[in-house]
């Protein structure tokens, strides 16, 4: 390889574990604000708090840190033990990718039925509807109402899920944010007429016909198959920076090890003979 192929190849790769670490980072500190701001997402999987979001990105920047460290190191420095390391490391995490996602669409039934029920038990345990946190750290309440507005749905498979919870127990209520449109706009549905009037809450009419009547894991399914898409090319495009890291680092690797041979660090070439090179002294 020429001189000037391997600065281009080096200093590439170099620079693209630069952006990644830089990523990585964002990923970390907004794992961390997500932990520390959105605490009520964990309890939405409390038995499954690592599944939460700020759990999955601090694990995605911190591991990103680590490999995209060793590589832009490696490189810089011409390590050998760096970059072979570095190899490694994306080998290890393409398998673990592999596997990860295998197992997820052999047994994405039962998957869907666990988180359901995860969802399901964070309502009726940690649901309190006289909680609403603040606009840095909403609490459940506020997730799942802001959940139920966005999608126009109700409960984890139905309005159902929010019969007899811990806050209202014994009870046929809904939160607030499961009334149609209408209802939720005005928040109270009026009876009678004149100085008659009676105030009702949307949520506690044991009125099944003002809800709406579709779950939340429905809608947030049909959501995410219309993102796939995204999630497609964000996968291939992830794919194609690790088999890239994989050759490029393997390519370096081999190439270190040349020039090191080389009594002037130059570029390697086998129809050279570094004893014959005019020395730099003479120049």
């Amino acid at each position: 390889m020429g001189n000037a192929g391997y600065t281009c190849i080096r200093r590439t790769f170099c620079w693209l574990n630069i952006i990644l670490w830089l990523c990585s980072c964002a990923f970390l500190g907004a794992g961390l604000w997500l932990r520390l701001s959105y605490e009520g997402y964990a309890t939405l999987l409390p038995q499954h708090a690592a599944l939460s979001a700020d759990t999955i990105f601090m694990s995605i920047g911190g591991t990103g840190f680590v490999v995209s460290f060793l590589g832009c190191c490696g490189a810089w420095v011409q390590s050998r033990c760096l970059l072979v390391l570095y190899f490694m490391l994306i080998v290890m995490l393409f398998m673990s990718e592999f596997l990860v996602g295998s197992i997820a669409f052999l047994f994405r039934g039962g998957l869907g039925r666990t988180l359901a029920n995860e969802l399901r038990f964070g309502i009726e345990r940690h649901y309190n509807s006289s909680d609403r946190g603040s606009l840095v750290a909403p609490s459940v309440a506020a997730i799942w109402d802001s959940v139920q507005q966005s999608f126009e749905c109700c409960g984890v498979s139905s309005y159902e899920d929010w019969y007899d919870i811990q806050s209202w127990t014994g009870k046929r209520w809904v939160p607030e944010s499961c009334c149609r449109t209408l209802y939720d706009q005005r928040q109270l549905l009026t009876e009678g007429s004149g100085d008659g009037l009676l105030r009702v809450d949307c949520g506690r009419s044991e009125n099944p016909s003002l809800w709406w009547d579709k779950g939340c894991a429905h809608s947030l399914q049909s959501w995410f198959t219309g993102q796939l898409n995204v999630v497609g090319a964000v996968g291939l495009g992830i794919a194609f920076v690790q088999l890239f890291g994989l050759i490029t680092s393997m390519l370096l690797f081999c190439t270190v090890k040349h020039k090191r041979a080389s009594d002037t660090y130059k570029s390697y070439s086998p129809s050279i003979d570094p004893q014959t090179r005019t020395s730099s002294w003479e120049d």
